[in-house]
């Protein structure tokens, strides 16, 4: 009989990755990082278990939208407190935190559990070329 094999968590060597966001249409981008972070483009992708990779994202700017997200998709952010809610148009937060909108992008394709949180922690995003992950070698991903 054969067993299933589990990954441990000291057991797996995690990767970082770099990729460029310049064009790239925003759903297409968010699966592929969501997919990387989760660790399962590996063959040992374990469910209860951190097995994906570092991505730094660089250009988030430059991200393309298709349709007419940018106008009608809304940011909602809230204080709880009665009618104090606050809303963004995806046009206004691309111009003053691109990040934001990737982040929030890829947050939602993760596991919403402690194990999602901790992962979209190895999650990097810069506006603009420019990143400091330069010692850890980050080889790149592709994203079509």
């Amino acid at each position: 009989m054969t067993k299933s094999f589990m990954a441990k968590a000291g057991e797996v060597a995690q990767q970082w990755h770099v990729v460029d966001a310049d064009g790239k249409v925003l759903g297409r981008l968010a699966t592929r990082v969501a997919t990387v972070l989760c660790g399962k483009h590996r063959p040992t992708f374990t469910p209860h278990v951190d097995t994906g990779d570092f991505v730094v994202v660089l250009n988030a700017a430059k991200v393309r939208v298709t349709g007419r997200k940018l106008d009608q998709k809304q940011y909602l952010t809230l204080s709880r407190r009665p009618g104090h809610i606050k809303s963004k148009s995806m046009r206004e937060m691309m111009a003053t935190k691109p990040d934001v909108v990737i982040r929030e992008c890829v947050r939602r394709m993760l596991p919403h559990s402690q194990l999602g949180r901790h992962m979209l922690r190895k999650l990097k995003i810069y506006a603009g070329a420019e990143h400091p992950h330069a010692a850890q070698n980050p080889q790149p991903l592709d994203v079509t």
